[in-house]
């Protein structure tokens, strides 16, 4: 719904009376016009990366669930276009989501932020090279990039995710089938990397392979040729945002039978607390609003190593709460949830814990 405002005009003073002690300020502001108009880029492309990019990259670049930016040799193996493209179409079916509605000069801003953590150093690709044969290029793919960047490019679990337990190396081998990765790299940028590989990752150069120029130019094919894979359709919206059972008993005894359910699942029970504790004065809680916190923490585990966003529902949280003279048990739909993550792999695992989420809430109101 739009809003319109309605202000009305102030009425103009001569000059000689709105010129004041604030007039110097106004001579000062106009002198420094272009240098605030040249200074405004980065810091639009600050605040939109900040709040697109940050979260997951890091205020800094220095990586975290995404990988670090900042990263040098990253940087300088990528140009503006691959950037720019990265953040207008994402990784589909991976934890980046692409940002359609982001204009050409917003891009262009945020990408001018991005490398001022490298100097602004442009990127110095090593060139397009010749043609390659992408069937020999399949063969050095499987002996020289498979292990990392799995069979046919698929990409390592979590590919691209630095979870939070320690590891020896900032980023994990991004999947290079991607629709996202091959609309934003160019033959150049793709051949780039196989050249030089990324220094301070798992990454290493041709040369260190002992591959020829030759076969870096099969490889460059072959990863090419990827994109004519067909892609998986994106799932169907699977029912509504939660799954809910009506408890034919008062909130007592149905947390009593929450709790035995949750244990029969094989899920430990963690806590049992008030949906709104820690949110207001301690002893002011809503008594009519509980939640029940559990979990299987080797699926947790299992589930992580395919996509940290399954922190949106693991560990599994259940709500009692009476309301209009009903006791209702209820939690989030993880069927749902996954359409959104677009991730094939991880909609399997929503499929498993709606199907227990279910099981466990029909128990308790059975």
């Amino acid at each position: 719904m739009a809003l319109s405002v309605s202000i009305k005009p102030r009425e103009r003073k001569p000059a000689s009376r709105r010129l004041g002690a604030g007039s110097a300020f106004v001579v000062v502001f106009w002198a420094l016009g272009p240098q605030i108009a040249a200074a405004r880029p980065a810091t639009i492309g600050a605040r939109l990366y900040n709040r697109d990019c940050a979260a997951c990259h890091g205020e800094r670049g220095r990586g975290g669930i995404g990988l670090p930016l900042s990263l040098p040799s990253f940087q300088q193996n990528v140009d503006n276009r691959y950037l720019r493209r990265t953040i207008r179409y994402g990784r589909r079916g991976r934890i980046m989501p692409p940002s359609p509605r982001l204009s050409g000069a917003q891009l262009r801003s945020m990408v001018r932020y991005i490398r001022r953590w490298a100097g602004n150093r442009p990127a110095t690709l090593v060139g397009a090279g010749k043609p390659g044969n992408p069937a020999r290029g399949a063969v050095l793919f499987a002996a020289h990039c498979a292990l990392c960047h799995g069979a046919a490019g698929v990409g390592a679990p979590s590919t691209g995710v630095t979870l939070s337990r320690p590891r020896s190396q900032p980023i994990m081998a991004p999947a290079l089938d991607n629709p996202g990765y091959l609309a934003s790299a160019s033959d150049p940028v793709i051949r780039t990397a196989v050249v030089r590989g990324v220094a301070g990752t798992p990454m290493p150069s041709s040369r260190r392979e002992g591959l020829t120029a030759k076969n870096v130019d099969d490889l460059v094919a072959y990863i090419r040729s990827l994109q004519n894979r067909p892609q998986p359709a994106t799932p169907p919206v699977r029912g509504g945002p939660d799954i809910v059972g009506v408890s034919p008993d008062g909130l007592a005894p149905t947390i009593a039978r929450l709790k035995d359910a949750v244990q029969a699942a094989n899920m430990r029970l963690i806590r049992v607390q008030y949906l709104d504790q820690g949110f207001v004065t301690p002893g002011m809680e809503n008594k009519h609003q509980v939640i029940v916190y559990s979990c299987d923490f080797g699926f947790l585990n299992t589930a992580l190593q395919v996509d940290p966003r399954v922190g949106v529902f693991l560990p599994c949280r259940i709500t009692v709460l009476q309301h209009r003279g009903k006791v209702l048990v209820m939690s989030v739909n993880p069927k749902r949830l996954s359409t959104l993550f677009n991730n094939a792999a991880l909609s399997r695992l929503c499929d498993e814990m709606y199907h227990r989420y279910r099981d466990v809430i029909e128990e308790a109101t059975f």
